[in-house]
């Protein structure tokens, strides 16, 4: 039998191939320290997991819901939107997705046709790429340089805009670099969209985590022009430490977009999973403070770890503003060991260091790797330690 060549085509996760390797690896017996995965290590707040438990005894999580969210979760999300965001939005401009992954996949798979072009900023979030492809769409990357903080201008998007091109990618915190776009940046990026009637998809999910006086500014709270161009994507994953229940969501001016976006989750998911959408109730409903407790331990963290990468030879990287990764240039260090490939560099740190990283090769950087500060001060100081050993022997 062969494969189709969409199958063919399709690249796995470095993220997620990354960690399975790591904790293979671990499983076997080997002291691997990984800093691959981007997911809180916190346990999901009790209060979150008590309104779950709740779900399954009385039975309503039992059964199928409907496809795009129970009312009350959209209901969250609305009164979350108006907090955060300061506009009102409706239930049916609002699909609940199993992960903010399957949100962006089946947005995609809505908005695309053969050949439309999708603009996606690099160092990118691995799937971006993907999911615009899987679409039979075209990504088109712009790179943006560690010296201009990893973010795109105005200028760079019209040069590579054309009659096809459909959408851009903006993500603000970014994963992987953390670098936080201001309200000034975003305003000349929303109204160039506007101008050329190109949406954007603002993926938001690491709003709530930013650092050290940084500020997060949504995308669509700066104008309802820009608003109306905006397609949001958020979820409950990394602010609530609930990657394992897969909420996601998206919310989009036009109707139709959501519209077509449950048609897809339909055919394919049925509905999200109904005993993590009453978790999400609780988490966009409840009390804030546990989100700020976690942010303040990132914080802590990024604060604590930074100086100490930034003393690795060869390590160069610019401080994040918000997410939980720290994204170092290697050139140098690749050189001072010998190595010309960011993927061998990062598998000789993960069989000779004993540390599992992501490499950038998958983020659009070869220069460049990632790792995930969200892991307690013993194990990512027993990381560095070990790296900076690596790179001193």
């Amino acid at each position: 039998m062969e494969l189709s060549q969409r199958a063919k085509r399709l690249k796995s996760s470095v993220t997620l191939a990354a960690s399975a390797k790591a904790k293979a690896l671990i499983a076997a017996g080997e002291d691997i320290v990984s800093l691959t995965v981007g997911e809180p290590d916190f346990a999901t707040p009790t209060v979150i997991q008590e309104a779950a438990i709740k779900a399954i005894t009385s039975g309503v999580a039992s059964y199928y819901t409907v496809t795009a969210g129970i009312p009350e979760l959209k209901a969250a999300i609305i009164a979350s939107i108006e907090r955060d965001y300061g506009f009102k939005t409706h239930s049916e401009n609002i699909i609940v997705t199993d992960g903010a992954k399957f949100a962006l996949y089946s947005l995609f798979q809505v908005l695309l046709d053969s050949k439309d072009e999708v603009i996606i900023p690099t160092p990118y979030w691995v799937s971006y790429g993907e999911h615009v492809t899987m679409a039979e769409g075209v990504p088109v990357f712009v790179k943006a340089t560690q010296a201009n903080d990893f973010k795109v201008t105005v200028e760079q998007l019209d040069k590579v805009r054309t009659a096809k091109t459909k959408a851009l990618i903006l993500n603000s915190p970014s994963n992987p670099t953390g670098s936080i776009y201001t309200k000034t940046e975003l305003e000349q990026i929303g109204n160039w969209a506007v101008d050329n009637d190109i949406l954007i998809v603002s993926d938001d999910i690491y709003g709530k985590l930013v650092y050290n006086g940084a500020v997060f500014t949504p995308l669509a709270s700066i104008s309802e022009a820009i608003r109306k161009q905006t397609i949001i994507i958020n979820g409950v994953s990394k602010a609530y430490a609930m990657t394992g229940w897969r909420i996601g969501y998206a919310v989009a001016d036009d109707v139709r977009i959501i519209s077509a976006m449950t048609k897809i989750a339909s055919q394919s998911t049925s509905n999200p999973v109904a005993v993590s959408q009453y978790a999400a109730v609780e988490a966009l409903n409840g009390n804030q403070a546990i989100v700020e407790e976690m942010r303040q331990a990132f914080e802590e963290r990024l604060n604590v770890i930074y100086p100490l990468v930034a003393e690795i030879p060869g390590f160069k990287l610019s401080k994040p503003q918000g997410a939980f990764y720290l994204f170092p240039d290697v050139t140098e260090a690749m050189k001072l060991k010998g190595f010309t490939d960011i993927n061998d560099f990062t598998n000789a740190i993960l069989t000779e260091a004993k540390v599992a990283l992501v490499t950038g090769a998958g983020f659009g950087a070869d220069e460049n790797i990632r790792l995930s500060y969200a892991a307690d001060l013993a194990t990512l100081k027993k990381a560095v330690k070990r790296l900076k050993a690596f790179m001193e022997a």
